[in-house]
């Protein structure tokens, strides 16, 4: 059993998040204002004056305009772009945004870090002249974690260095690596969580307790999904479900979010069924009241079509897509834990994820596409996670279900297909030839008899013409060798 995690509490990944929602144009206005109110308390509650001006400066701040008076809102120039590991994502967003410049509040702030600052010099030559090593490395974490806390990154990551080159202990120099870990995500700087985590992984393989396998787990989850790498976060994020107590990561809801998203797009139909649709965790949330007291006892309830490669016919499929709303996720393995979180999280709709599990599954594709389209207003177009890849998430979820659909036919007509999915037959057409074009989807559309033809790979046709273009491969190379080999034995003789 490890000991407890260490600096795990500074940065404040949500403030990440209300800074994104400050800046994004598909937030309502009330979250925005929400979200202002909030950084606005947090700044001046923990003191957090470097992140203020980096934030809201009149010159340099990249919430703010080149040159503005301090007396003015902040808002954004057409011409000027925040660096591309900024909390902003490196995008120029397209609002503005009322968060004012304090002068007098930036000097109160500053002089009262400068103060702290002190305080943690004098308990750290206290501590050299009067106590161990260990006083010492307590003294400069109390350093680094103020600089973690007010938001300055260099700072931060430069004092959680120096306590990992000085101390010994597996234990805290992996906490140490998951603290970076959290200052490249808090700043988006991809290249720098990417570096840590591979770092991390080195360190947790070399002896690393149960609880920070399980964390690194659920970072390098996150860290994929933000690469855009679905197909490899999806299975670290839905194994986190079981053992999660990364709260300084993320809230369990916006986990199971992301472990349904991910999983959605990126799993074979037996997975997307064993470990989403059929899945207890998931079940407990996204499920309808049956279904969620059958999750919450252990019991498995049997899903139709279980292990069943066809689809239904859409045609057939009356089940609706719009189960029971769920208000918020809860972490069972948490409950009476010292990781649990220590405040609620903020009630969450899952209605949307919910029905496009479940059209998905049963093939309800008018259902799937509005399910879709609530997903991506509800969920990607809220999140700083998702919102940088929504548009590829949107495009991979239209080619699973035209994907799904197709498979079980091989010639559908394009107006039966088009009112299946609730669309024209001019954005079918126009959809499907995208897909079809870039290899996607292996089929023809004819417009003049308005059918689509798919054509179906045969692997048995496939794998022996590998076995003749590889074979006649060999061929020419041993040719090549035998020529050469008589040649040699020529000029010998």
């Amino acid at each position: 059993m490890g000991s407890d995690p260490q600096y795990a509490k500074y940065p404040n990944l949500s403030l990440a998040q209300d800074i994104f929602t400050l800046t994004n144009a598909s937030s309502t206005p009330s979250s925005r204002q929400i979200s202002l109110k909030k950084l606005q308390d947090v700044i001046a509650e923990q003191k957090m004056a470097p992140l203020y001006r980096y934030l809201a400066h009149p010159t340099d701040g990249c919430l703010n305009t080149a040159g503005e008076s301090s007396t003015r809102k902040a808002s954004f120039s057409s011409s000027r772009r925040p660096p591309t590991s900024s909390i902003t994502s490196g995008r120029r967003p397209s609002v503005d945004v009322e968060f004012p410049w304090d002068e007098e509040l930036y000097e109160k702030l500053k002089a009262d870090n400068e103060a702290e600052l002190e305080t943690f010099e004098k308990e750290e030559e206290e501590a050299a002249e009067k106590a161990g090593e260990t006083e010492i490395q307590a003294a400069r974490g109390k350093r680094a974690e103020f600089w973690s806390r007010v938001g300055e990154k260099d700072k931060a990551i430069s004092s959680y260095e120096s306590i990992f080159e000085k101390t010994g202990i597996l234990g805290t120099r992996i906490d140490l690596v998951l603290a970076i870990i959290r200052t490249g995500i808090f700043f988006n700087d991809k290249l720098l969580v990417k570096k840590n985590i591979e770092r991390a992984k080195t360190l947790v393989e070399s002896g690393g307790d149960w609880d920070r396998r399980n964390r690194l787990k659920a970072y390098h989850g996150l860290h994929l999904l933000t690469v855009r790498s679905y197909n490899l976060a999806a299975p670290l994020l839905l194994d986190s479900l079981s053992t999660f107590t990364s709260y300084e990561l993320c809230s369990y809801s916006s986990l199971v979010v992301y472990s349904v998203l991910t999983g959605s797009v990126s799993l074979k139909r037996v997975d997307f069924k064993s470990k989403i649709v059929d899945a207890p965790e998931i079940r407990a949330i996204l499920g309808d009241g049956e279904d969620k007291l059958a999750a919450l006892s252990g019991a498995m309830a049997a899903g139709p079509g279980a292990g069943d490669e066809e689809m239904h016919d859409a045609s057939k499929s009356t089940t609706s897509a719009t189960p029971t709303p769920a208000s918020t996720a809860v972490n069972l393995t948490a409950l009476g834990s010292s990781s649990a979180p220590q405040e609620a999280e903020a009630p969450v709709d899952f209605t949307p994820l919910a029905g496009l599990v479940r059209s998905l599954y049963m093939g309800n594709y008018s259902a799937f596409f509005l399910a879709l389209a609530a997903v991506e207003e509800n969920f990607l177009s809220q999140d700083r996670y998702l919102y940088e890849h929504k548009g590829w998430f949107v495009r991979e979820m239209r080619l699973r279900g035209y994907q799904q659909l197709l498979q079980s036919y091989r010639v559908v007509g394009l107006g039966s297909m088009a009112k299946d999915f609730g669309i024209s037959v001019d954005f079918l057409d126009r959809d499907l030839a995208k897909f079809i074009a870039a290899d996607r989807i292996p089929c023809t559309i004819d417009r003049v008899n308005g059918i689509i033809e798919t054509n179906r790979p045969d692997d048995k046709n496939k794998q022996y013409a590998d076995v003749v273009k590889h074979g006649d491969g060999l061929i020419t190379k041993l040719q090549k060798y035998g020529q050469a080999v008589r040649l040699r034995g020529s000029e010998r003789g």
